[in-house]
């Protein structure tokens, strides 16, 4: 039998991560007035597809960590999960400074290794908590790996 979702903590997780997409999107968005004239790999999508996958992204992340919190593991193996999902979260927040306030296209290429590598490791760590814990962060994977794609296109047209 299912357990009932626990509100508050509920929303409170689906909470934290859409905040730091918020405050990423707000510290970056006075960065690179000159976007719109960079050369763009092809597959770039319209601007507006980022904000819309994001918000998704963001919420799935969510509530894939209220799942890990809910979940009947043991104390360390929930901690370890989360403080995984708290760096990349971290990294989230710091990737559009660098690409779009900085403009440090290689440092943020860097960095989305990173974040790839995070997002395997908290995959991982979310399943060890909960089975399929980890599941509604495949399509964050998958569009960390287009991000790359992205990125590195932009370093290396321009």
């Amino acid at each position: 039998m299912k357990k009932a979702i626990q509100w508050k903590p509920f929303l409170i997780a689906l909470a934290i991560p859409l905040a730091v997409g918020a405050l990423a999107s707000l510290l970056s968005k006075p960065g690179m007035p000159d976007f719109d004239r960079l050369y763009k790999p092809v597959g770039t999508p319209p601007d507006w597809v980022f904000p819309v996958v994001w918000t998704i992204l963001y919420a799935l992340m969510g509530y894939a960590s209220y799942r890990v919190w809910a979940s009947d593991a043991d104390g360390e193996t929930k901690r370890s999960a989360l403080r995984v999902y708290g760096v990349q979260l971290a990294a989230n927040l710091l990737w559009p400074l660098l690409f779009f306030a900085w403009e440090l296209f290689f440092a943020s290429l860097a960095l989305l290794v990173v974040m790839l590598l995070l997002a395997g490791l908290c995959i991982s760590r979310f399943n060890r908590a909960e089975a399929g814990a980890g599941k509604p962060l495949l399509p964050y994977l998958l569009w960390l790996a287009f991000a790359l794609y992205l990125n590195a296109g932009i370093l290396l047209l321009n």
